[in-house]
């Protein structure tokens, strides 16, 4: 399964770095210093950072959903998601910036910075009212008390500032329209250090499924494994919501399609998941350029409606 994603990956990366504003246009046949430009500058590292962040986010999900055993659970339970987008919507209405029109990396890299920051202050807010990471039930519902809280202050700030509206209605629907070779450098390290953590407990990951009790009976260490296993998430998920926006269903759905596919343990899980995340948004990024060219689609409605489109069908496949 794991050559069968490295190669669809590929593959994705081609089409990426071949579909433009007009569709299907491979630059590499043109000349010319402004063909070049669009691809190096543009077209890669936006088909680089959307594999990246898709990764992240598969990650971020299997993790997610074997800490607190619960197969529905996604990468944004801990308030990320909402955290991110008052950042930005709080820099925005600060600066009055819009990030389809800011110019230079130094915009962009402060859109991202915004988002990271209030993605980690949520989390930080929700470990804060769960008292640390010792009972998960308690630090499952902070995140969804925390995400609600900070959603309604990003919907507070938008109605304070109306013009930042148009500007946040892009970071709300997802775009890799932003991506540049330094947030493909941050991705790429945050996956790296992610991944390696996150093996590194994928046995702490393995009998926590089997339940609290039984994984302490174990020898397992089970405030080191909660506490390394949430830094992981959240910092997966803080990076490429920062990076992309807010893109649905691609660390919910991404586990479940390994879990189809083959059955496996957190070691195989975890790389498997985040390859498999990477190859469905760059799927989906690369749908979104193409299908309506030259109008793009927001890759966050596009992996909504496929991703929902695919547990709905899961559901009604499945015996009541």
């Amino acid at each position: 399964m794991a050559l069968v994603l490295v190669a669809a990956s590929l593959l994705l990366c081609v089409a990426g770095a071949a579909v433009g504003s007009a569709g299907w246009e491979p630059l590499w046949r043109a000349g010319g210093e402004s063909a070049s430009a669009v691809l190096w500058e543009i077209r890669v590292p936006r088909t680089f950072g959307a594999w990246l962040a898709g990764a992240l986010l598969g990650l971020a999900g299997a993790v997610a959903q074997g800490l607190f055993r619960n197969p529905l659970a996604d990468p944004y339970l801990l308030g990320s998601a909402t955290g991110a987008g008052l950042g930005v919507a709080l820099l925005l209405a600060l600066a009055g910036t819009s990030p389809l029109d800011a110019g230079g990396w130094v915009a962009r890299l402060g859109l991202a910075g915004a988002g990271f920051a209030g993605a980690v202050l949520a989390v930080l807010v929700t470990l804060a009212l769960a008292k640390g990471v010792q009972h998960t039930l308690r630090l499952l519902l902070a995140g969804v008390v925390v995400g609600m809280v900070f959603g309604a202050l990003a919907s507070l700030v938008m109605f304070w500032v109306p013009e930042v509206m148009r500007a946040m209605q892009s970071f709300l629907l997802g775009t890799t329209a932003l991506l540049g070779w330094p947030g493909v450098a941050l991705l790429a390290a945050v996956l790296v250090a992610g991944l390696v953590a996150a093996l590194a407990f994928s046995r702490g990951l393995d009998a926590l499924s089997l339940g609290e009790d039984t994984a302490a009976s174990l020898g397992v260490a089970l405030g080191p494994v909660r506490t390394a296993l949430v830094g992981v998430m959240a910092l997966a998920t803080g990076a490429a919501v920062a990076q992309v926006g807010l893109i649905a269903f691609i660390g919910l759905v991404a586990p479940h399609l390994v879990r189809a596919a083959t059955r496996a343990t957190s070691r195989w899980l975890l790389p498997l998941s985040a390859l498999t995340g990477g190859a469905l948004l760059l799927a989906a990024d690369v749908l979104a350029r193409g299908v309506m060219a030259p109008q793009e689609l927001p890759v966050g409605v596009l992996t909504a409606v496929l991703g929902g489109g695919y547990l709905l069908w899961l559901m009604y496949r499945r015996p009541a």
